[in-house]
């Protein structure tokens, strides 16, 4: 028997490489979908965390105005106990002011002589992007007759929606409260 030595040299065949470049074809088609679906995923993140973070800095500029104010609603716009669509008070510097929701943003009005209408005499709280639309604002005060024995107390509800990608939105409910840091006597 002959035996025949064997060549070293031996290359891949054609339905090898075929094969080859097909799965990895598919692999990377795949990886593809995934990472596009990833950067989909994390701009509607950015998109939300952006309009809440707007949304967040309006609240805190509120609840600091109203901690830090006196006279709760002072121009009679609220009952205690009851929501309502407006809050008035007077600032730390002795300005009258009122909060109330115009078109979707959240507006206040500030006047040195008395009552003022957030909706003819309104600045914005913030300059909220396109993004944010606040469809519900109401406070709720308690505590706010020189009678009661309470600490003023006001509870603010907020509701919208915020655009987190064309054509895509996400609502939002946000509660908080503020406590007067005087007493209102």
């Amino acid at each position: 028997m002959i035996m025949k030595a064997r060549s070293t040299k031996q290359g891949y065949t054609l339905i090898e490489l075929i094969v080859a470049v097909g799965l990895f074809s598919i692999i990377m088609t795949l990886s593809t979908g995934a990472y596009l679906v990833m950067i989909g995923v994390n701009r509607h993140t950015q998109g939300l965390a952006t309009g809440i973070n707007n949304l967040s800095f309006a609240l805190e500029s509120m609840t600091t105005n109203i901690r830090t104010g006196s006279a709760y609603c002072s121009a009679s716009d609220c009952i205690a106990g009851v929501n309502s669509s407006s809050f008035s008070f007077r600032d730390r510097n002795g300005a009258y002011v009122r909060y109330g929701l115009v078109n979707g943003t959240i507006m206040v009005c500030k006047s040195q002589t008395g009552f003022c209408n957030p909706l003819t005499a309104g600045t914005a709280v913030t300059t909220p992007p396109p993004a944010v639309s606040v469809t519900r604002l109401t406070f709720n005060a308690t505590g706010i007759a020189t009678t009661d024995v309470l600490q003023p107390y006001v509870r603010m509800n907020i509701s919208g929606t915020v655009t987190t990608a064309p054509g895509k939105t996400q609502t939002f409910d946000v509660q908080t409260g503020a406590i007067m840091r005087g007493t209102d006597l």
